[in-house]
């Protein structure tokens, strides 16, 4: 089990971490006063999110609902703010849109399911009226609000919070002395807190350690999941041959790039293949410019073995695909890792509850 001790911490920023503490617990105690506006709306908005900067697992997290959900045969949109998008307002996605104007998660989204509706605006409230105006037949029934626990003029009538195995929220503190966006106790506003990339072998008593260190209230329910990788995908399909995670050999040279907030467990996975990994990791959402193609071509020309070949994230592979920047020769050696998660144990307690609310909220209509 994961250490509190390994977080590491930058105390010399703790008078900007107070500053920033009382600025957030202020606009909480206006938005729970009722002087800031909170919205409610007349279907169920699910929200996935997380009291911590960087990468929890929101995208993995929200796919497996929008599976669930599919599998229910509801009618899904997901709304998200398109972070790093190059565009502004509201844009109801579609086929034609590129990961520059929706956002790298949304794009990936909207590719991985065609047939749900998508939409980004960093004007939340402004985003589901908009989705609610839809004719009949493509008006949601569930809207899944992605990232969007800090956004409070909206109020989900369910709300999802993930806390990373490795650094859980309660052992964390606040930005920019450590990770938090608002303090831990911000959690109470959850219906559901899941613990994500937990280690496949945990004991029962690691899961009860882990809830009571969490100090969370007797309606809140707490689930375990974790990352499961699936096979190679070639990014250019037709020009790469087809590749399977297990046909890499301990001596082939592998560059694995990532421009993700959390590169390790994605390195750590081509590591149990191949002993001759390289690894290139850029900043969260990094737009890959000449510069950095020619530092990475330099480094993919030096590897030496006969078979040799680039693994990207999921999340970066639509980027990297439309950059006309990308080396031609990569084309045919070029594959990313998707990814899903499974829960520990109860999945179907988690399916079950969130199933419950929606056919509550649907059938009786969402009051305080």
């Amino acid at each position: 089990m994961s250490s509190d001790s390994e977080i590491k911490f930058n105390y010399l920023l703790a008078p900007l971490s107070f500053l920033y503490g009382l600025g957030v617990k202020i606009r909480n105690k206006l938005f729970d006063l009722g002087i800031l506006p909170c919205e409610q709306f007349p279907v169920p908005v699910i929200c996935v999110g997380n009291l911590a900067a960087g990468g929890t697992g929101k995208t993995p997290h929200t796919e497996y609902i929008i599976r669930l959900l599919l599998h229910r045969r509801y009618k899904i949109a997901v709304l998200s703010r398109g972070y790093k998008r190059k565009t502004t307002g509201y844009i109801l996605a579609e086929s034609h849109h590129t990961s520059r104007e929706i956002g790298d998660e949304p794009f990936q989204i909207r590719s991985k399911f065609p047939d749900i509706t998508l939409a980004v605006d960093a004007d939340r409230r402004r985003g589901i009226r908009n989705l609610l105006r839809l004719p009949e037949d493509k008006r949601p029934e569930v809207i899944l609000l992605d990232d969007g626990f800090q956004h409070r003029y909206v109020k989900p009538s369910f709300s999802i919070i993930l806390t990373d195995f490795h650094r859980k929220f309660s052992s964390d503190k606040l930005l920019p002395v450590g990770l938090l966006r608002e303090p831990a106790e911000a959690v109470r506003r959850a219906d559901v807190v899941i613990v994500t990339k937990c280690e496949k072998d945990m004991k029962p008593i690691e899961y009860r350690i882990m809830e009571e260190d969490m100090h969370l209230l007797a309606h809140q329910q707490v689930f375990f999941s974790r990352v499961v990788y699936s096979d190679l995908k070639p990014l250019f399909p037709g020009v790469a041959g087809l590749r399977v995670l297990r046909d890499i050999r301990r001596n082939d040279d592998v560059l694995v790039i990532s421009a993700i907030a959390n590169p390790a467990p994605l390195e750590d996975e081509i590591k149990r293949y191949s002993k001759k990994v390289h690894c290139a990791s850029f900043p969260d959402h990094h737009d890959f410019d000449r510069k950095d193609f020619e530092e990475l071509a330099n480094l993919f020309d030096a590897m030496a073995s006969s078979e040799k070949l680039i693994v990207v994230t999921e999340k970066d592979a639509a980027r990297i695909r439309h950059n006309p920047l990308l080396p031609e020769k990569w084309k045919e050696t070029i594959y990313y890792l998707p990814i899903s998660i499974v829960f520990h144990g109860k999945r179907e307690g988690f399916d079950e509850i969130l199933i419950k609310h929606i056919e509550t909220i649907r059938l009786k209509g969402f009051t305080e």
